[in-house]
C-alpha cells in the first residue's frame, strides 16, 4: 500500500478512543480510591481501643494510636481525590494540562502536594479493563500528561 493510504486517520488513537480511554482511566481511579477507602476503614476499625486506654494490646500506646489514625486519615484524603479525579478525567475530551490543574488544585485544597497523587494516577493507567488497545494506549498517555503535568 501506499502512504497515502493512511493519511486520513492512521496514526494514534480516535475522538472515541480517547474518550473511552478517559472513562477507563477514571474506572481504574475509582477502584485504587475504594481500595484506599477501605484501607482507612481497616486502619479505623484496628483501634477497638479507645484512645488513651492503657491496657495491654498493640495499640494501646497513645504514640501507635496516634500513627495509626494518620495513615487512616492519609488513605481517606487521597481516596478523596482520586474520586475527584476521577470525576474530573471521566467525561473526556479535555486536555490533559486542564485536567491537572483541576486535580492539582483540589490537592492543594486538602493541603497536599499534586505530585502526591501522580503514581495512583500511573498506576490507574495500568489497571485500565479492556481489550479495546486504543482506548488503553489513550488512557496511558492521558495518565502520563496528568501525571508530568502534577509533578512539574
Amino acid at each position: 500500500m501506499e502512504p497515502e493510504a493512511f493519511a486520513g486517520g492512521f496514526g494514534g488513537p480516535g475522538p472515541e478512543d480517547l474518550r473511552n480511554g478517559a472513562a477507563g482511566l477514571a474506572a481504574a481511579l475509582r477502584r485504587e480510591a475504594a481500595t484506599l477507602s477501605g484501607t482507612a476503614a481497616a486502619l479505623r476499625q484496628a483501634l477497638a481501643t479507645p484512645l488513651g486506654d492503657n491496657s495491654n494490646g498493640p495499640l494501646a500506646d497513645i504514640r501507635r494510636q496516634r500513627v495509626v489514625l494518620a495513615a487512616a486519615g492519609d488513605a481517606a484524603i487521597e481516596a478523596a481525590l482520586l474520586l475527584e479525579a476521577a470525576a474530573t478525567i471521566a467525561p473526556g475530551g479535555a486536555a490533559p494540562g486542564a485536567l491537572a490543574a483541576q486535580i492539582a488544585r483540589a490537592a492543594e485544597r486538602c493541603g497536599l502536594p499534586p505530585a502526591r497523587l501522580a503514581p495512583a494516577i500511573r498506576a490507574a493507567a495500568l489497571a485500565v479493563n479492556t481489550d479495546d488497545g486504543a482506548a488503553r494506549i489513550a488512557a496511558s498517555s492521558l495518565a502520563e500528561a496528568i501525571a508530568a503535568a502534577l509533578t512539574a
